[in-house]
């Protein structure tokens, strides 16, 4: 909105040309996204409190954790208003990757929202069937491949940067409105799985966010972007300013979600980052490098994973002793933000790999 509205009148006060500017409109989406948290969490807290919206704790967690029963839960709320706040003020709302990613937010915001409610107010600890969740959140991404199919960039509507390999793109033909729905489903439901201790999962939405920034502002610089051999998208530079928003939100977020948690995003945060994070990695072509970005997201995901098909093929026995990892960890007599800290440093390494294969080339 400030974009449109004060860039044009450069001539008239010079100043105004630092809206023309993405690393300006970044800086300043971040900065907006922190303050309108910071300024508002607490009277957000205090009102879920009012309304008895607390965390539902489920029988099968570590038993430390019954502590947390009734913490306020539904904090992804306000991070997503401050995004969308933060983005409306200094995205180009006529670039199309924004409508795309607001979409996403408001489309997974409200999947989140509802689940949340289901909750608390149906007491059901699990929320919402596995298979509703899942089918929403494939029609997002079907419909999201084939809007992109079908209008996306011309030349690379369908196509992918690989990593480690130089001048080579994969091209998915008809198979990437498939290849997008697994990319939205995999993140979203792989920050949920993460979001299980305080701060954990803020923490490496804002590692992600960070990678992302830098991502999208290399996809939609020309000169940056043919020097590392990458795909240029012309639109996609925008994407920069609304992953910076992301950033500052998580931030903001964090503060109020740090051991000991004062309150939870709920699905409503966890659904909708991870969505969001998969969407941006989509729109600059870097949906591959979302393995490395999001590595610890994939890691939990996965230990999940390995769990369920491990006991069902030893009769009950366990690979590890809860899982995601975690619980794990957890359950071996870690303290909570020794584990926190960790994770958030394997994630900040696995940013780092992730950036440097853009040089392994």
């Amino acid at each position: 909105m400030l974009y449109w509205l004060l860039a044009p009148l450069e001539d008239i006060f010079g100043p105004f040309r630092l809206f023309s500017y993405i690393t300006f409109r970044s800086a300043y989406a971040a900065l907006a996204a922190i303050l309108i948290v910071l300024l508002f969490g607490q009277r957000f807290i205090a009102a879920l409190k009012k309304r008895a919206i607390g965390q539902k704790i489920r029988e099968e967690v570590p038993e430390r954790h019954r502590a947390k029963e009734g913490t306020p839960s539904m904090g992804g709320v306000i991070v997503l208003f401050s995004i969308l706040v933060a983005s409306l003020l200094f995205c180009d709302l006529t670039n199309p990757n924004i409508i795309v990613l607001l979409t996403a937010t408001i489309w997974f915001g409200s999947l989140g929202l509802y689940d949340d409610y289901v909750k608390i107010y149906k007491n059901r600890p699990r929320g919402l069937p596995i298979t509703t969740k899942l089918i929403l959140q494939l029609i997002y991404g079907l419909a999201l491949g084939l809007f992109l199919y079908i209008w996306g960039p011309d030349g690379f509507a369908s196509k992918t940067n690989l990593i480690f390999m130089k001048n080579y793109v994969i091209n998915l033909g008809i198979f990437y409105p498939l290849f997008v729905a697994l990319v939205v489903t995999g993140s979203s439901n792989g920050v949920n799985l993460t979001d299980g201790l305080d701060g954990l999962a803020i923490g490496l939405i804002c590692i992600a966010a960070l990678a992302y920034t830098a991502l999208a502002y290399a996809a939609g610089h020309v000169v940056i972007s043919n020097y590392l051999n990458i795909i240029f998208l012309k639109s996609g530079g925008e994407v920069t300013v609304f992953c910076a928003s992301i950033v500052g939100a998580s931030l903001g977020f964090l503060w109020f979600n740090s051991h000991p948690a004062e309150v939870f995003m709920g699905d409503t945060g966890a659904l909708s980052l991870g969505a969001i994070i998969g969407t941006a990695a989509i729109l600059i072509k870097q949906e591959i490098l979302l393995i490395f970005v999001g590595g610890v997201f994939v890691i939990e995901a996965l230990t999940v994973l390995m769990q369920i098909v491990y006991f069902h093929r030893t009769g009950g026995k366990r690979l590890f002793r809860m899982a995601p990892l975690h619980h794990h960890f957890e359950l071996k007599g870690l303290q909570e933000p020794k584990i926190v800290v960790r994770f958030w440093i394997v994630g900040i390494i696995f940013m780092m790999l992730a950036l440097s294969t853009l040089k392994i080339r």
